[in-house]
């Protein structure tokens, strides 16, 4: 087992130990958060060459998913400051290096474009406000998505669109607001970031839609789109284990009213269980099948054609809503004891509803996906 999978494990169950305090707090705690830098899970996806691990894809979602276990919204800090750690790899080496010079650096960040470059010399006057900045209060560096404007318009690139380039800047440099108050993943710290007038160079942006990588390992052939779809169902599928492991907990205790015989004991709760299970393993042996077999691409041929990407984000998509939907059968079979707050359960539910509205996830893939297998023609920049 990988040094990065052996952490991982000790750090889920720290935050299944905190999973409450995580909530509660709607942030992940600093100091947990810095031991997770220390022992290098947000470094997975960095390369080698600037002190990065550049794990492959399979081990870096089973890191996810083995945090996810032990707690979705740790789980989903890390899955963002894993995926960021990819930015790196555009970048001029010198410049991912200063970035990443201290150990404990986690980057974060928000690739939607909600923000606006202004072109200025060498680089941009960068102003926006961004939604979903997980796990924001713990990083040391931030990257906001925004259209470059030029000449008082947007700047069209060669691919005939609007030049869509994400900025990076030091955290300090921007306002977190704390406005995340929601149903699940609370522990994520999600809330809105905002700058304006932020003078950014050239230099530290990246337009991950239309740019080459410079760093040259198969990690960086594999679609960046891809890699954040499939860690956020990693994140899923985790939480989707842990559910089952919080059932047969409260199972083998709970005597349902009028019944001598404990939950475990009776046979409906024995089939929804391995009905739910099956549905689990087939979902998450797909996902890392394609993985798989994506990676084996990557590195024998350097790029990833359409057909194996759209495989990718389907096989994403099938595990991250299969999880959530297992994850409402185990909360129905642990019943009235599943709704109080008390109980993981019903904690695990809210972070697989929360979770699945992810676009990278959500329900309008499987157009996508179907276009590509219809033969038709699509826009693969999103895959």
């Amino acid at each position: 087992m990988s040094h990065v999978l052996a952490a991982a494990r000790t750090f889920a169950q720290q935050a299944k130990d905190r999973a409450r305090e995580i909530e509660t707090a709607r942030r992940l705690p600093a100091d947990l958060a810095r031991g997770m830098a220390r022992a290098g899970l947000f470094r997975v996806a960095v390369p080698r060459d600037i002190g990065g691990l550049e794990e492959a894809p399979a081990v870096i979602f089973e890191m996810i998913e083995t945090l996810g276990r032990g707690d979705a919204s740790t789980a989903w800090c890390a899955m963002i400051g894993a995926t960021t750690g990819v930015n790196a790899a555009y970048l001029d080496p010198a410049i991912a290096r200063d970035i990443y010079a201290d150990a404990e650096t986690i980057t974060g960040g928000v690739f939607a474009p909600m923000g606006r470059a202004r072109v200025e010399g060498d680089g941009f006057v960068l102003d926006g406000k961004w939604q979903w900045a997980s796990g924001s209060a713990n990083c040391g560096w931030l990257g906001g998505g925004a259209i470059v404007m030029e000449n008082g318009a947007p700047r069209i690139g060669a691919n005939g669109a609007p030049e869509h380039r994400m900025l990076l800047f030091p955290a300090r440099e921007a306002r977190l607001i704390d406005s995340w108050h929601v149903a699940g993943l609370c522990g994520t710290g999600s809330g809105e970031m905002e700058v304006h007038g932020l003078s950014v160079p050239r230099a530290r942006s990246v337009a991950l839609m239309t740019d080459k990588p410079v760093a040259q390992g198969a990690l960086y052939a594999f679609p960046v789109f891809g890699l954040l779809a499939l860690g956020v169902a990693a994140v899923l599928i985790g939480n989707a284990y842990g559910a089952m492991d919080d059932l047969v907990a409260l199972a083998g205790g709970k005597r349902p009213q009028g019944s001598r015989r404990t939950l475990a004991e009776r046979a409906t709760a024995q089939a929804g269980l391995a009905e739910a299970a099956a549905r689990l393993h087939a979902a998450r042996a797909y996902y890392y099948d394609s993985v798989a077999r994506g990676w084996e691409r990557a590195q024998s041929a350097g790029d990833i054609d359409v057909g194996t990407r759209a495989e990718l984000r389907l096989a994403a998509t099938h595990a991250a809503r299969t999880s959530a939907d297992v994850v409402r059968v185990l909360h129905d079979l642990g019943g009235g004891s599943s709704v109080f707050l008390s109980h993981p359960l019903q904690r695990r539910l809210r972070d697989a509803q929360v979770g699945i509205q992810h676009m990278m996830v959500a329900a309008p893939t499987y157009e996508l996906v179907g276009r590509v297998l219809m033969g038709l023609s699509t826009d693969a920049s999103q895959l």
